[in-house]
């Protein structure tokens, strides 16, 4: 299995029931445990019930880790060469970040989190498999703060990319594997343009903790 997977795709493609089956190959090793590392947040009583019924949906023997904001010190506390981490999902992730239900955004924080991120992915001594939303496939959206949040998504999931030796884009519960191929240094692609200096979406734009 490669060191770190990245799975993309649109609401309700089977993004995290192909992570889990992943998962599954990986403890059919002896020895070898999966965790699950939850990014969604428990707003209302709806979201509430989504996080249990999606836990409760989950395989026996995985274990769970709750990281709304600060993954990379899950990734360092929980990371091992048998151990598998399955982070669900950056899309919420980044919700929870620049657009929290209380206060402002804290951009400074969060760009601090990616760098972070982006040093810590080639040190880590265990596999993480990524899960993420591909938002950018539509129309462009109307709102300001709706685009701003579709673009940094999209550069979001090219940074975790370029840390992956594969990328799985799911269509209709089917996947689509590739390797990720090296970029040419002299190519921009954005990847590590800080985010915009506004609000974002509303948490409805990131319903998804949780495909079928």
């Amino acid at each position: 299995m490669p060191a770190h997977q990245l799975i993309v795709g649109g609401q309700r493609s089977g993004k995290s029931r192909h992570a889990e089956r992943l998962a599954l190959r990986w403890t059919a090793t002896a020895g070898h445990r999966a965790t699950v590392v939850a990014t969604a947040e428990a707003h209302d009583d709806e979201m509430r019930e989504r996080i249990a019924r999606h836990r409760a949906d989950r395989p026996a023997g995985f274990d769970t880790v709750e990281a709304p904001l600060r993954l990379c010190e899950a990734l360092r506390a929980h990371a091992s060469p048998r151990r598998l981490l399955v982070v669900d999902c950056l899309t919420l992730w980044l919700t929870n970040w620049l657009m929290p239900m209380s206060g402002a955004p804290r951009l400074e924080d969060w760009r601090a989190e990616c760098a972070d991120l982006q040093r810590l992915l080639p040190t880590l001594s265990g596999p993480v498999v990524f899960v993420s939303n591909e938002v950018g496939w539509g129309v462009m959206p109307m709102g300001r703060e709706v685009r701003a949040y579709v673009d940094e998504l999209g550069r979001l999931n090219q940074l975790v990319a370029r840390q992956c030796a594969e990328l799985t884009l799911m269509v209709a519960g089917q996947p689509w594997t590739r390797p990720v191929e090296p970029l040419d240094p002299l190519v921009d692609t954005g990847a590590d343009t800080p985010p915009h200096e506004n609000n974002t979406t509303a948490h409805a734009a990131a319903d998804t903790e949780n495909d079928a």
